[in-house]
């Protein structure tokens, strides 16, 4: 019988370097001889990559709260029932950059949505699939947002949003992974890269087949 796939997820606050450790950590399982597949969000199928651009880059009319939690909504649950669950039923490991942590920090603590809303919406659509770990990079909100500016891409919404945004996001990860240290470990993310990936795979090993 074919052995279920691992759900691992990369969180954290703008410029924390979850693409970089992401590649790093696909190197090194597939030298291991672990089938990986990559994958982000918002996006990860052909349709929510549509969406994608709709939250990530600035647009002339803002999105309200409710309107925003929903296309995140929408795109996730394309993604989870084309790609996400099909690989972990083909066994393969699923990284994904950001997923339910991000939208319960950003619209949650950073946006002050009722956390039982968001909460209630997570069970309809996705009957609260979550991954089987999360590994959270932190760094302070200064360090983060100058690393982001660094990179010159155009999906800069959130990073333009004030600083007070981005601290609430920091502490609202800080808050999901003091509440679930079972499934979110936090990693230091201002050392080397190198350093960084060495603490992520710290947490990796228990999950080698």
């Amino acid at each position: 019988m074919r052995r279920r796939g691992v759900f691992l997820s990369l969180e954290g606050g703008e410029g924390v370097g979850k693409t970089t450790q992401i590649a790093l950590l696909r190197d090194r399982l597939q030298h291991c001889g672990v089938d990986v597949c990559i994958t982000r969000e918002p996006g990860g199928t052909a349709l929510a990559e549509q969406i994608r651009p709709l939250l990530v880059c600035a647009q002339q009319e803002s999105w309200c709260r409710e309107s925003e939690m929903l296309l995140f909504m929408a795109a996730r649950v394309q993604h989870v029932q084309r790609v996400i669950l099909p690989a972990l039923e083909r066994g393969q490991w699923v990284l994904c950059d950001r997923f339910h942590d991000s939208s319960r920090v950003y619209q949650t603590y950073a946006h002050q949505m009722p956390m039982d809303s968001y909460d209630a919406l997570h069970r309809m659509m996705l009957g609260g699939f979550i991954p089987d770990l999360t590994l959270v990079l932190d760094a302070p909100v200064d360090i983060g947002l100058a690393r982001a500016y660094e990179r010159h891409n155009h999906e800069m919404r959130f990073e333009a949003l004030d600083r007070s945004f981005h601290q609430a996001v920091r502490d609202g990860f800080l808050a999901c992974a003091q509440r679930e240290p079972h499934r979110m470990k936090v990693v230091d993310a201002t050392c080397v890269s190198e350093l960084v990936h060495q603490q992520l795979w710290e947490h990796v090993i228990p999950w080698l087949p």
